[in-house]
C-alpha cells in the first residue's frame, strides 16, 4: 500500500454523535430514541451506539495463548461406541476430550453410565493423553470414582501426570445446585473436597481439578449477571476448602477453573467472557494474590437447543462459539446440532468439530487476544456486567457464601423468577426460537441420532439422609412449543392428519398476504397445519371452501381496511358453519362487533401465542 493510499483516512471527516443522532432523529419519525435501547434480562441497557472506551482498559487474556482446545464431547453410555466416536473426533480436528457422565450438569439425556477401570480403559483406549491432549471430566455424584479410574489409567500407562492435561473437574456444589441434593452438610463436604483434590495434585495432576460451573444456572433460566456471581462464589467456596485443607493460597487457587455456557446473544456472551477474568481478577487481588489469568472452559449452551428444525442450532452453536472465543475462552465445547433429539451421530460430532475449525483455520478468531479491547459496546457491557455481578456476589457472600445461599434457597428463587420471565417472553414470542415459535418447518423429516434422549440419564437419586435444597433444573426454551408439536404428531400418526385451521383469506393477494403468512407461521408453531382459502371476494366460496378443508378452525386474514368493510360478514357465515373463529390483527374499535359476530380470539404480534395456540390445538381435533 502506498502512502497516497493510507491518506484516504483523513480525506473523509469523522462523523459526530450528534451528526448521527440529527440521521436518526429524522429516521423514527418523531419516535422516541429510547425504542432503539434494548434491556437485557439483568437490566442493564444496549445502547445502539457507542464511542471507544476511554483510557486503556485491561486486557481479558487467555491462560493460554494462542488457539483455544476444540474438545469433542465423549457422552454415549457405552464406552466401546464412546471411544470409537472419541478417537474420530481426534483423527478430525478436535483437540481434545470433554467426558462426560451421566448425572452431570452437561449430561443433557446422555454420558458414560459406568465410571469403573475397565470402562474408563475402553472410552479412553488409544487416546495419547502422553501428548498433552486436554480432557476433561463432567462431575457426577453417579460417578463418584471416575478421577481415581482415570488416574490408575494413567499410571498404567506409564504417563507421567505432571505432561498431561487432564482436568478431574471436581465440583460438588454445582452438583448441589443442579440435583437439590448433597450426601452432607458443606462443612464436612468441603474436607471431602479438599481431600479429594489434595490426592489428585500430589498424584501430579495440577491442570483444572476443581471447576466453578455456572452451567447450572444458565441451563435453568438465569442471567450473565448470576452466572458470574455463581461461579465466583463457588470459586472462592473452593478455594477457602482448600486453604482450610493445607493448601498454599497461590497453589489452590492454580487448581481451580471456570465453566460458562455460551449463548446465540453475541454481545453477552463475550461481555461475560471478559468479565469472569476481571471478577476473579478481583478475587485474586482481595486475597493478596497477583492475578494470574484463569483458566475458562466454555460450551454451547443448552437452553437454546430447539428438537425442531434443529439445522438452526447450527447458527446458534457458531454464534456461541464466536462469543466465546473472543472473548477469551481457554476451550470449547459444542453441542452437535442433534443434541436434544438424542446422542449424536458422526454427522452431527462433525458438524460440530467443522464449526470451530472454521472460525480457527479461516476466519482466524484466535489471531488477536481481546480483540473487543478498547471497544465501547463491548467494554461499557463488560463493566456493568461487573458492576452487576460483583454486587450479586456480596449478596451471596452476606448471605454465608455459596452453600449457605443454596441452602436457604434465595439464590434458586431468584434465578426461578428470571426463568419465569424468559418463558413469558417465549410464549408471547417476543425471544424468538426459529424453528419454534417462528417459521415452523411442520412437514420437516426426521433426523438420525445413535439413541434417543433418556431424561433418566439426567437425574440423581439423592442418598438417604442427604440435605435438600431446591433445585437449579434445566430447561430449554423452546420447551413447551416442541409439547404442541409432539401431540399434532401423534395426533396426526392415529388419524392420519394434523389438526387444521383454515385461512379466510379477504380481499387481494397484497391485502391479506402479510396476516396470512403472519397466521400460517403462529398456528403451525403449535402444530395446527394451516389451509389457504381460494382469493375470492365471495362469502360463499370461503365458505364452501371451509367445509371442504375439513379444518373445525378458521381465521380471517386481510388488511385493516377489508375488515372494517367484510370481517363482520364474512365471521357471520363462517360461525352459521360451525367454525370456531380467529382473526390475525389487532380488532381496534371493531372488537365488540367481531365478537358479536362470532369470533373467539383475535391473534397478533405480542400476544400470548403459546397460550393461544393450547386452545387452538383442543378445539381443531
Amino acid at each position: 500500500m502506498t502512502g497516497q493510499e493510507t491518506a484516504l483516512a483523513g480525506v473523509f471527516p469523522q462523523a459526530t454523535e450528534a451528526q448521527w443522532r440529527a440521521l436518526i432523529e429524522r429516521a423514527l419519525k418523531g419516535a422516541s430514541f429510547e425504542t432503539l435501547v434494548s434491556k437485557t434480562y439483568d437490566g442493564l441497557s444496549i445502547e445502539p451506539l457507542y464511542a471507544r472506551a476511554a483510557g486503556s482498559p485491561r486486557s481479558a487474556l487467555r491462560k493460554n495463548p494462542g488457539r483455544w482446545a476444540i474438545l469433542a464431547r465423549v457422552d454415549v453410555s457405552d464406552p466401546d461406541a464412546a471411544n470409537r466416536l472419541a478417537l474420530q473426533d481426534l483423527d478430525g480436528g478436535a483437540d481434545g476430550l470433554h467426558l462426560v457422565f451421566a448425572g452431570s450438569i452437561g449430561a443433557y439425556g446422555g454420558g458414560l453410565v459406568r465410571n469403573d477401570d475397565d470402562a474408563i480403559a475402553r472410552a479412553l483406549a488409544n487416546v495419547r493423553l502422553d501428548y498433552g491432549i486436554p480432557l476433561t471430566l463432567d462431575y457426577s455424584p453417579r460417578a463418584p470414582g471416575a478421577a481415581q479410574a482415570l488416574m490408575r489409567f494413567i499410571d498404567q500407562q506409564h504417563i507421567e501426570p505432571s505432561i498431561t492435561r487432564v482436568s478431574m473437574g471436581f465440583d460438588p456444589l454445582g452438583a448441589q445446585a443442579r440435583h437439590g441434593s448433597a450426601a452432607e452438610p458443606w462443612a464436612q463436604a468441603s474436607k471431602s473436597f479438599a481431600r479429594e483434590v489434595k490426592a489428585v495434585a500430589e498424584a501430579g495432576f495440577v491442570y483444572a481439578t476443581a471447576v466453578a460451573d455456572a452451567r447450572v444456572v444458565h441451563s435453568a433460566g438465569g442471567t450473565e449477571s448470576q452466572e458470574l456471581a455463581f461461579a465466583l462464589s463457588s470459586a472462592l467456596a473452593y478455594l477457602r476448602a482448600l486453604a482450610d485443607g493445607g493448601f498454599d493460597l497461590d497453589a489452590a487457587r492454580g487448581l481451580i477453573a471456570f465453566r460458562f455456557c455460551a449463548d446465540a446473544d453475541e454481545l453477552l456472551g463475550v461481555a461475560k467472557f471478559r468479565a469472569a477474568r476481571r471478577l476473579w481478577a478481583r478475587v485474586e487481588e482481595a486475597c493478596g494474590l497477583a492475578p494470574q489469568p484463569a483458566l475458562v472452559f466454555a460450551e454451547t449452551a443448552w437452553r437454546m437447543m430447539s428438537r425442531r428444525d434443529p439445522w438452526n442450532n447450527i447458527l446458534r452453536g457458531t454464534l456461541a462459539v464466536f462469543s466465546a472465543a473472543v472473548g477469551g475462552a481457554d476451550a470449547i465445547s459444542v453441542l452437535p446440532f442433534t443434541q436434544a433429539l438424542g446422542a449424536p451421530d458422526e454427522f452431527a460430532r462433525r458438524l460440530a468439530r467443522d464449526t470451530q475449525l472454521v472460525l480457527q483455520d479461516e476466519a482466524h478468531i484466535d489471531a488477536v487476544d481481546d480483540p473487543t479491547n478498547g471497544a465501547g459496546g463491548f467494554e461499557a457491557l463488560t463493566d456493568e456486567l461487573c458492576k452487576q455481578a460483583w454486587a450479586l456476589f456480596q449478596q451471596i457472600e452476606a448471605e454465608g457464601g455459596l452453600p449457605n445461599a443454596l441452602e436457604r434457597g434465595g439464590f434458586q428463587a431468584r434465578v426461578a423468577e428470571v426463568a419465569e420471565l424468559r418463558a413469558k417472553n417465549v410464549a408471547r414470542a417476543k425471544d424468538k426460537l426459529i424453528g419454534a415459535n417462528q417459521f415452523p418447518d411442520i412437514h420437516e423429516g426426521a433426523l438420525d441420532v445413535l439413541a434417543p434422549y433418556d431424561a433418566a440419564a439426567e437425574t440423581v437419586e439423592p442418598p438417604v439422609g442427604a440435605l435438600k435444597i431446591a433445585p437449579l433444573t434445566p430447561h430449554r426454551l423452546a420447551e413447551p412449543f416442541e409439547r404442541l408439536r409432539e401431540e399434532s404428531d401423534a395426533y396426526s400418526a392415529e388419524s392420519g392428519a394434523r389438526p387444521k385451521i383454515f385461512l379466510a383469506n379477504l380481499g387481494s393477494v397484497a391485502a391479506f398476504t402479510a396476516r396470512a403468512n403472519f397466521a400460517k407461521n403462529f398456528f403451525e408453531a403449535g402444530g395446527v397445519e394451516a389451509v389457504f382459502g381460494p382469493e375470492t371476494e365471495s362469502t360463499t366460496e370461503i365458505v364452501n371452501a371451509f367445509r371442504e378443508s375439513g379444518a373445525k378452525l378458521a381465521c380471517i386474514c386481510s388488511s385493516d381496511r377489508i375488515y372494517g368493510d367484510a370481517a363482520e360478514t364474512a365471521a357471520l357465515a363462517l360461525k352459521g358453519a360451525d367454525a370456531r373463529l380467529y382473526l390475525a390483527g389487532r380488532p381496534g374499535e371493531l372488537e365488540e362487533r367481531l365478537r358479536h359476530a362470532g369470533v373467539t380470539e383475535f391473534i397478533y404480534a405480542g400476544c400470548d401465542m403459546q397460550g393461544a395456540l393450547q386452545r387452538a390445538f383442543s378445539e381443531a381435533k
